[in-house]
């Protein structure tokens, strides 16, 4: 079950990896082709009051090899603003993760120029699926090139080519990265300040991706932007043997029992804020050492865990003692509402769902996921024909099962010491990492862990912000999130470009 909720979902594959050989690297250009002339529009926005006239730019780049054979064609959408001098205008390539998603949630979510109408919680209308002008896009700030990776989207592997060659850590990475080279040659932006942002894998595929534009094409970059990041697994797989993930996941068990009202009636009164914080003080010390004790600890420090685990989760004693003090996610969805006949959502626990089977151990569906995933993908599709003019009778795949994806290291995949080493070797280079409270896939405090985690330097660690919303993990479909991310947005770009 849980191996189908990372193939279907926003973030790649907890399960431990098994090891595999260094990729052999094999340069890779992309050659403009004119039988896939990508289609160019003119539109307007208004954004903080600010009419922004920009040109759409949407198609294929095809992927070639050094010997000039077609090895995939990657589709993109770019918006740059009309007017400008493109050497003083930002660029910032963003996607999604997955792996296996397009960049269609940071496009019609938050970053570009539509946005996909829904309720200011987040929920999704009754169908047909609408989009609107986004007064919340960033193209006042940046010009921005959304890209989706081979598989994804409308991007697809040439003739008899096979995905495979696509699909995993290296693969992706260098693929993505020669993919931003060419456009950066092609649309002459090397003069221009660079930024990525990435969702979820795409936070993995950012940060392999600032060592590989710097070491392959020396691309030193301005900026990258981590909304709910994950850059050590560790922190995620709940494996036989791993306690880091029960550490990591506490606090947001904590944010979701509070937003549901289940936690005791003291802690119930409590802000959000407090609860979280007196979660994150527990599981970093006296929750940590219990766990590491295992089988060595004492009936009263059992119990002492057992009574605070049910302070902090709204789970009961039982269950918690029964489940050897380690409350897995897939577990928790199912448990915290169990005697409503409801389950909590992943990727935003503050959605509920409604199964067949009251008493299973996991969860049919993430209720917060089917609420997205017609909604967004309706409008994009309908958006694409209508807005860009860009007409494709290929289905658009938003989400879709790339596996099996190769890691290059042992059991878990942990790019922060690539992000670290390009922050040393870029001293302007500047880190934004958004989070959401109750993002049960990729969990704040294991955000936090990371980052505290990375081996930087006093001076180096200022270059480096985190932000919290109370929403999960696509934080911008709640419309108060949405306004505050956009003023953390407006902060960082200007750090980043002094």
């Amino acid at each position: 079950m849980r191996l189908l909720f990372f193939a279907l979902l926003l973030i790649t594959f907890a399960a431990s990896a098994q090891k595999k050989p260094e990729a052999n690297i094999v340069d890779t250009v992309l050659i403009a082709d004119s039988t896939t002339a990508p289609v160019i529009t003119k539109h307007q926005v208004t954004i903080n009051g600010q009419v922004i006239n920009y040109t759409a730019t949407a198609g294929y780049l095809p992927l070639k090899d050094l010997q000039g054979k077609t090895k995939a064609n990657v589709f993109f959408v770019a918006y740059t603003k009309d007017g400008v001098n493109k050497d003083a205008r930002p660029v910032t390539y963003a996607f999604n993760g997955g792996p296996g998603s397009s960049s269609i949630w940071l496009h019609m979510g938050v970053l570009g120029p539509y946005r996909v109408v829904m309720n200011d919680e987040g929920y999704a209308p009754n169908a047909p699926f609408k989009y609107e002008g986004n007064p919340y896009s960033w193209l006042d700030l940046t010009d921005i090139v959304f890209i989706d990776p081979v598989s994804t989207g409308y991007s697809r592997p040439a003739g008899n080519e096979g995905a495979q060659q696509f699909h995993g850590y290296t693969e992706d990475i260098q693929s993505v990265g020669d993919f931003i080279r060419y456009y950066t040659t092609k649309f002459e932006r090397w003069g221009s300040p660079k930024f990525l942002a990435g969702e979820s894998y795409g936070t993995t595929r950012a940060s392999g991706l600032s060592g590989y534009l710097q070491s392959r094409h020396n691309i030193f970059l301005n900026g990258i932007i981590l909304v709910s990041a994950v850059l050590n697994f560790q922190t995620l797989d709940f494996t036989t043997g791993n306690e880091m993930p029960y550490i990591m996941f506490l606090p947001t068990f904590t944010a979701t029992a509070w937003y549901h009202k289940k936690l005791p009636a003291d802690m119930q009164q409590k802000s959000l804020k407090d609860v979280v914080q007196l979660s994150q003080d527990y599981a970093s010390n006296e929750y940590l050492l219990t766990l590491m004790k295992g089988d060595m600890l004492s009936d009263q420090e059992r119990n002492n865990a057992v009574q605070k685990l049910h302070a902090l989760t709204g789970l009961s004693e039982d269950f918690i003692r029964k489940s050897n003090l380690r409350i897995s996610d897939s577990r928790f969805f199912k448990e915290l509402l169990r005697d409503s006949g409801k389950t909590t959502g992943r990727l935003d626990s503050r959605f509920t769902g409604v199964d067949r089977d009251d008493a299973g151990e996991g969860i049919e569906f993430d209720p917060s996921y089917s609420n997205i995933l017609g909604m967004f993908s309706g409008a994009l599709n309908n958006y694409t024909r209508k807005e860009l003019h860009y007409k494709n009778d290929l289905p658009y795949e938003a989400l879709t099962y790339v596996g099996p994806w190769t890691f290059s290291t042992n059991n878990f995949l942990d790019v922060s010491e690539t992000l670290r080493s390009a922050m040393s070797q870029n001293p302007y280079l500047k880190v934004w990492v958004a989070c959401g409270y109750y993002d049960i896939a990729t969990p704040f405090f294991a955000s936090e862990y990371t980052a505290h985690h990375m081996g930087l330097k006093p001076e180096q660690r200022n270059r480096i912000s985190l932000t919290y919303y109370e929403a999960g993990h696509m934080m911008y479909i709640h419309k108060p999130s949405l306004i505050q991310l956009k003023k953390d947005a407006e902060s960082f770009y200007e750090k980043a470009l002094k």
